[in-house]
């Protein structure tokens, strides 16, 4: 059975002007038409789904950056989980004067009030991690499908011809990136009779809410021989439960390549696989793209950051002091 965990507790917006104060302003139409930016330092107003976890944080600080290192402003805002809020947000970077805005949507569907904004306002859009179906020149992100079912082949790998009970513990409800890692792990592991995966509930992609889970799927399931979590910070809640209760025959799954994880997998023990999901590079190309678009110059629809999957055979030499590991870089 699915559950849905709703984030509780009033969300409170961060703003961040980095850069020279030298900027192009709504009005200040350049050569190109709409609000593009001329050829000082490019106004940017980046809105953030979350800072609750540990991806999302990497994200945005590599946007800043960025924009930082390339002399333009990012102004910031964390909608704390909260679509409503997000919106808001968003309406309030517009009245800044940006030039482009930078979007992570808590909600695909549900940000549209602040697509429809931004065009109203000659202010094009770049979506990062989480795609809208529509109204954005970019974006910068990965196929969430690709990596799930990525792990799913090697969940299918390591359980071997006896299969076994895989418990999946799951983002957020109506996520796009957690309907894509679950629907890629399943057609992986669907065609294989011998292995049954069970629902857990949403956790928000927060390991305490993966304790929580995993505590009461332990119990409810004595008989599982893995966990599939859509992201490591859950895998390595449930690693923490399966740990005290002295069950290091269950095989752990997840996605992110946080180096927590990559470490543990490194280890040899239980943590068997991860796919990358480098948010420093994710951030990077956020920016660089949003800067292009904001100059009126053509980019791709998608901007894939690449990835790659994590196991026993090369975890070792992607072992480093950052928090993620690093994700190949992507074609230029």
């Amino acid at each position: 059975m699915r559950l849905a965990r709703v984030a509780a507790g009033l969300a409170i917006s961060a703003t961040v002007a980095i850069g020279s104060t030298a900027c192009t302003m709504p009005g200040d139409k350049g050569a190109t038409g709409g609000n593009t930016a001329g050829d000082g330092a490019v106004k940017i107003g980046f809105s953030q789904a979350t800072q609750q976890s540990p991806f999302y944080v990497a994200l945005t600080d590599a946007a800043k950056q960025t924009a930082q290192r390339d002399g333009n402003e990012l102004f910031f805002a964390d909608a704390n989980g909260d679509v409503t809020k997000q919106n808001n947000d968003v309406q309030d970077l517009i009245t800044r004067g940006i030039n482009v805005l930078v979007i992570n949507p808590v909600d695909p569907k549900g940000v549209a009030p602040s697509i429809a904004a931004a065009s109203a306002a000659g202010i094009k859009v770049v979506t990062v991690d989480r795609p809208v179906q529509s109204g954005a020149a970019a974006f910068v992100g990965r196929d969430n499908k690709a990596m799930g079912q990525t792990v799913g082949e090697a969940a299918v790998t390591a359980l071997g011809p006896a299969g076994g009970t895989i418990i999946e513990i799951q983002g957020d409800a109506g996520g796009a990136v957690a309907r894509d890692r679950h629907d890629g792990f399943a057609a992986a592991v669907n065609g294989h009779p011998n292995i049954t995966v069970v629902d857990g509930p949403y956790s928000d992609y927060i390991r305490s809410n993966a304790v929580t889970a995993m505590q009461d799927l332990l119990q409810a399931h004595p008989d599982v021989k893995a966990v599939y979590a859509q992201n490591d910070d859950m895998a390595l809640g449930a690693l923490q439960v399966l740990d005290e209760n002295n069950r290091r025959d269950v095989l752990v799954f997840g996605v992110d390549g946080l180096m927590e994880a990559v470490r543990a997998i490194a280890d040899g023990k239980q943590y068997v696989a991860t796919a990358l999901n480098d948010p420093n590079i994710e951030g990077q190309l956020a920016v660089e793209t949003a800067v292009k678009v904001a100059k009126g110059e053509s980019v791709p629809e998608f901007i894939d950051a690449g990835t790659g999957l994590v196991d026993k055979t090369n975890a070792a030499s992607l072992v480093g002091d950052t928090t993620f590991a690093k994700a190949p870089a992507p074609p230029a």
